[in-house]
């Protein structure tokens, strides 16, 4: 899984070679940039969403493992990891715009001498949820590029996506879900308030079945026997997970004793992105029907 984004010292010793840190700030240009680097996957998914194809990207190579869809367009410059992003080829690119998020902010002051930056806040401690600030980000986002008309019809097709689901689930709904992703054969990542797939279960109408606490990304990670405080619970999990750990979970007496084990409510989900802004969202609550209806995955 993407590390969470951190600036490495690398990444300002290079720039300070290439003169950047010490250079003054300039006025960028106000016309709908042509050419938009993104340093972070929701943004890219949602600038693909409004029909923009941005130049490079951090982590191209890890897409289609984490974020899956929509599939990144052929010819994408991949920029490595975007707390080490390599600086030389983002230059020599020559972005008209470029998108970050404020676990880049050591290195906006980089960015900002290259062209125009702008950090959009999805994950915060502040106030608000994932799915609520994605709105505003995609408003925000879809007026730089000058695709204001797409960005509400990405905003009413999300809107569409939660209320056909909540109909959909209607009848599971009375079940809570617990949400996870396996680190290992005795911990998960279990996701709670604050995230966005927490959001997107409140939209379908869903119950969380994790009330404990969370950090402001929206997950804990805990022992699998803490997921035993609500045995009427069905349980997902999000895939990738690895096989030894899946054959392990099937031999341990801990996980089989667990109360919705035993009545057969655990299945699985394939990959969602958990920082992810509306695409993602629409993707969770279109895999979350599928999954509780046992509708072909996709």
């Amino acid at each position: 899984m993407p590390a969470f984004h951190t600036v490495t010292r690398r990444g300002l010793l290079a720039a300070a070679a290439l003169g950047l840190v010490a250079a003054p700030s300039r006025p960028w240009a106000e016309a709908a940039p042509a050419r938009i680097v993104s340093l972070d996957y929701g943004l890219a998914e949602t600038l693909l969403a409004l029909g923009v194809t941005p130049a490079a990207i951090a982590e191209a190579d890890q897409w289609a493992t984490w974020v899956v869809e929509p599939a990144m367009p052929p010819g994408v410059v991949n920029l490595g990891a975007a707390q080490e992003a390599n600086i030389e080829l983002l230059q020599a690119l020559k972005p008209d715009l470029i998108l970050a998020t404020p676990y880049l902010a050591g290195l906006l002051p980089v960015l900002q001498r290259l062209a125009r930056t702008e950090s959009f806040a999805i994950n915060t401690p502040d106030p608000g949820t994932p799915y609520s600030r994605s709105l505003d980000a995609t408003r925000r986002l879809a007026g730089l590029i000058g695709r204001s008309r797409e960005g509400e019809a990405l905003i009413a097709a999300s809107a569409a996506r939660m209320d056909e689901t909540r109909a959909a689930l209607a009848p599971v709904a009375a079940t809570p879900v617990f949400l996870v992703s396996f680190m290992d054969t005795r911990h998960v990542r279990v996701y709670g308030a604050k995230s966005l797939f927490d959001d997107v279960l409140t939209l379908c109408g869903l119950t969380n079945a994790w009330q404990g606490p969370a950090n402001y990304w929206g997950f804990a990670t805990v022992g699998i026997e803490q997921l035993a405080r609500a045995p009427e619970a069905r349980l997902i999990y999000v895939e990738p997970i690895a096989a030894d750990v899946k054959a392990a979970l099937a031999r341990s007496p801990l996980w089989n004793a667990l109360g919705f084990v035993r009545a057969e409510r655990v299945q699985a989900m394939p990959p969602v992105l958990m920082s992810g802004m509306l695409p993602s969202a629409m993707r969770f609550a279109r895999l979350l029907q599928a999954t509780l209806s046992g509708a072909p995955r996709g």
